[in-house]
Parts: structure tokens; C-alpha cells; sequence
């Protein structure tokens, strides 16, 4: 009676290694984290991977394999008093020669404190640390707590890995091995689970409870039934996590490699998954001008109207201009020579010395500057043939600096040309 109160995701978690399905590259024969497992000599670890990877169920068959006391905890709802209390008792362990694995899930939700609370004990052998960790450890944990830990990385498990899984709970389990239960659409509630073992056995749970409202006899796994369960696929996006920092790389990367359709998934991962729609449309109006630039300066122009717009309107209709905006921008010819032009320009100023403005360039609203030659020979360009005559404008010690290239692309081309026919004498462009 007890098991069937027990949700089916912990019914089923593995107990060994050889229950463990998935992160092969870990844990085949012969690997590293599957060698050191089995020699009982387990160091400081932090596991870093997705929710429903195994990140908790390795944890406790280490322990179980290597005869640890084994202490679970979660940086949400624990604090330095409870670690504390389980230092002491490790302590105790570690002077009976006794191990004593420290579980701490969501390990990236300690303070510096908390983790500085740890370090000693780590340090000396005294606990064995084992953290989990959605987000990346380099940003998440202070340096001194990783170097004394190794990092192994998990992966989502594959959809071959939630099958054998599936497959597992369903001959095995308790509960579910005296029922008859026919799955119709097994490839949807693995993609519904998204790698996420704990989900698809949770989704598998609620679809059978509903299963057995419509049947006694045979409870039918329909794609309406994995619907009603699930409710929404889950979307791995963490608005202040490193998944929040590689969609929008990956967003970008696929608007400057002029790849609309690539541009139009991530922006929908994105959305999907809650992002702030002003904050994506402020990284096209900065991509506008650092990838685009003159090739096509109307881009800058959509992208800060696109923002307005946004703003105005809101979700979910701004996706639409999301969109249109994310798809022009990337169709359009890239050029960033505006964009290395600031940022040679502004190397210069930072190494070189403040050269004085020229005179013939300087204001000059007194009696006295005019006296001092400011502003003196200076040739006014509308007076000139095509509103241009060769001048010098730059201090003298750069009169020959180019730091605007412009580009073959787009408009960009115009750009050149014109400036190739003005300034003939420096023989710039």
C-alpha cells in the first residue's frame, strides 16, 4: 500500500550501476567517474547537468557502493548551522574511518558564505562533497570550493535512454507491471519529456491516472491523454542561467550568419520559454549596427522601431514583429566596418597621446582665439564643388589614419565609392 503512495519516479529510481540508465560517457566501463566508483576512492565532485539527468541517483549509489553516510541536502531550504551539524557528525565518521558523502542539490543557489563553509572539511577529507548543479559551476561556485572538486558533466538523456527507462517502469514496477497499459504514441511522450527522465515518468503517472477514469479494463496512453497530463512541454530555458546566455549567442550567431530560419527557432526557444521580448528586440537594435551597419542602415531603423513596437503591444503579438524584425536582419548584407572603425578609433585614444585639435579645426568665439589662430585657413566644404575639399581633419600626428573600411556589401559599396572619388590626395579606400 505504502508504494503506491510513493510517486512512480522514485519507485523507479535505479539502486546500482547496473540499473543506471544513460551518461555512458561517464559511466561505461573503463571511464574515469565508473573506475573511481568502483575502487570505493571517491573524491569531491560536482555534477553539472540538467533536471533529470541523474544527477541525485548517482549521488546515492555512489554513497550505497562505497558505504558512505550519506547526508542530502538542498541549498534552497538548507543554511551554514545545518552544515555544521553534519561537519561534526562527519568528523565523528572520520575518526572511525568511516566516509561521509555531503549531498547538496541546486549547489549554484549557496552564497559565498555557505560555500566558504565548506571548504576546510573538503579540503582535509573530512566530507566528501558531491554538488548538483543546473547552471555552470565556473559562474555558480567560488573558486576555491572548484578547485577542489572535479566537474563531470551530464547530459540530457537521449530519447533511446527514456525508452529503456519507459520500458523498465512499465515490467517492473509495483505498481504498473499488474496493469494493462498500452502506450499509443511513445516517440510523443518521450518528446514531451524533453530528456527529462522525472518528467516523463511524472507525465506517465498522470497519464495513467487519467487512463483509468476512461477504462477499467485496459488503460489506452492517447497523444489528447499525454496532452492532459503534461499540459505544456517542458522548455530548458533559465532566464538568469547560462541557458539564457548560449540561446541568445545562438540567436545572434544565427542572424549574423544570415540564417532567418535558424533565427526564427531560437527566438521561439526563447519565447517559449518566458524570455523578456524587449530584452531580445535591445540585442537586435545593438546587432543592427555592429553586424549590419551601413551595408544596410535601414536595419538599424526596424530593429529600434521593432523595440517600440514591442513595448506598445506586448506579448503574444510581439513575436510577430520579433520576427519580421529577426528575419530581415538576418536576409539583409552584413558589414561590420563600423563597428571595428569605433573600436580602432578608441584603442588609438586609449595608447596613444591627447594630439591637440588642429587650429584650423578649433572654435574660435573670441577676439583672442582669432588672435591665436583658431579656426584660422579652416576651408568651409559648401563652398567647394560637391560640397567637399580635401582637408585634414584629423590631429597631425594621424593625418593619414584610416579607420573606417567599408565593406563591398549592400549599400555599404555606395559608401566606398564615393569616398574613393573624394579623397584622391590621400588615396584612402
Amino acid at each position: 500500500m505504502m508504494s503506491k503512495m510513493i510517486p512512480l519516479a522514485e519507485r523507479a529510481r535505479p539502486k546500482n550501476l547496473r540499473e543506471f540508465i544513460g551518461q555512458e560517457h561517464l559511466l561505461s566501463l573503463g571511464k574515469a567517474l565508473r573506475t573511481l566508483i568502483e575502487s570505493k576512492n571517491i573524491p569531491s565532485m560536482i555534477f553539472w547537468g540538467p533536471p533529470g539527468s541523474g544527477k541525485t541517483t548517482l549521488a546515492k549509489i555512489i554513497a550505497n557502493i562505497s558505504n558512505a553516510e550519506f547526508f542530502q541536502i538542498s541549498a534552497v531550504t538548507s543554511g551554514v548551522r545545518e552544515i555544521r551539524e553534519i561537519i561534526k557528525n562527519a568528523e565523528i565518521n572520520f575518526d572511525k574511518n568511516k566516509k561521509t558523502i555531503l549531498f547538496i542539490d541546486e549547489i549554484h543557489r549557496f552564497n559565498k558564505a555557505q560555500q566558504d563553509s565548506l571548504l576546510h572539511s573538503v579540503e582535509s577529507g573530512v566530507i566528501i562533497l558531491i554538488g548538483a548543479t543546473t547552471e555552470n559551476p565556473s559562474f555558480e561556485v567560488i573558486s576555491p570550493l572548484l578547485s577542489r572538486c572535479t566537474v563531470y558533466i551530464l547530459k540530457p538523456l537521449t530519447n533511446e535512454n527514456l525508452k529503456v527507462i519507459l520500458n523498465n517502469v512499465l515490467k517492473n514496477d509495483n505498481v504498473l507491471k499488474d496493469l494493462k497499459i498500452k502506450i499509443q504514441e511513445i516517440d510523443y511522450l518521450i518528446l514531451m519529456s524533453n530528456g527529462d527522465a522525472r518528467i516523463l515518468l511524472n507525465g506517465l503517472e498522470t497519464a495513467i491516472e487519467l487512463g483509468k477514469q476512461l477504462s477499467k479494463e485496459e488503460i489506452v496512453i492517447t497523444k489528447e491523454l499525454i496532452n492532459e497530463a503534461f499540459q505544456k512541454k517542458k522548455i530548458d530555458y533559465d532566464k538568469a542561467g547560462e541557458e539564457h546566455y548560449n540561446l541568445i549567442s545562438a540567436f545572434i550567431k544565427s542572424i549574423r550568419g544570415s540564417d532567418p530560419d535558424a533565427a526564427v527557432y531560437w527566438l521561439a526557444r526563447m519565447l517559449e520559454g518566458g524570455e523578456d521580448p524587449l530584452f531580445i528586440a535591445r540585442r537586435m537594435i545593438i546587432l543592427a549596427s555592429e553586424d549590419i551597419g551601413n551595408a544596410s542602415p535601414t536595419a538599424l531603423v526596424l530593429a529600434t522601431n521593432a523595440f517600440t513596437a514591442c513595448h506598445y503591444i506586448g506579448m503574444p503579438e510581439a513575436r510577430i514583429i520579433l520576427s519580421q524584425c529577426a528575419t530581415y536582419l538576418a536576409s539583409v548584407p552584413k558589414s561590420n566596418a563600423s563597428y571595428l572603425a569605433i573600436d580602432g578609433a578608441m584603442t588609438d585614444v586609449i595608447n596613444l597621446p591627447n594630439y591637440q585639435v588642429p587650429l584650423h579645426l578649433r572654435n574660435a568665439p573670441t577676439k583672442l582665439m582669432k588672435d591665436l589662430d583658431y579656426g584660422k585657413e579652416y576651408k568651409y566644404a559648401h563652398d567647394f564643388s560637391d560640397h567637399f575639399i580635401e582637408e585634414n581633419y584629423l590631429p597631425e600626428e594621424l593625418k593619414n589614419k584610416q579607420y573606417y573600411f567599408p565593406s563591398e556589401m549592400g549599400q555599404e559599396k555606395n559608401l566606398k565609392e564615393r569616398l574613393k572619388s573624394l579623397w584622391k590626395r590621400k588615396k584612402k579606400y
